[in-house]
């Protein structure tokens, strides 16, 4: 078997996460050799994870098919007995 790769075909959620162990990486590897990346405070870390947490549950809650009323549920129901 010769599997060809086909870069062409790589969605943008592979490079996403592709581009991000790379950096992960390279970060490892200049904290190793003793190289301070990111010159930031506890305090200032805790502040980006905390952002970051509420942009991605944030943009969850909003991506995903939220129904609140009769009608939407009823929808939902329908939506699930046409996938099967």
């Amino acid at each position: 078997m010769n599997k060809k790769i086909n870069l062409s075909g790589v969605d943008v959620s592979t490079w996403i996460r592709t581009v991000l162990m790379i950096v992960s990486f390279i970060n490892l590897g200049l904290q190793l050799m003793g190289k301070n990346v990111l010159p930031v405070s506890n305090e200032q870390i805790s502040e980006i994870i905390s952002f970051i947490f509420a942009v991605l549950t944030s943009l969850v809650a909003w991506w995903k098919n939220n129904s609140f009323t009769s009608c939407a549920q009823d929808a939902d129901k329908v939506l699930k007995e046409n996938k099967r």
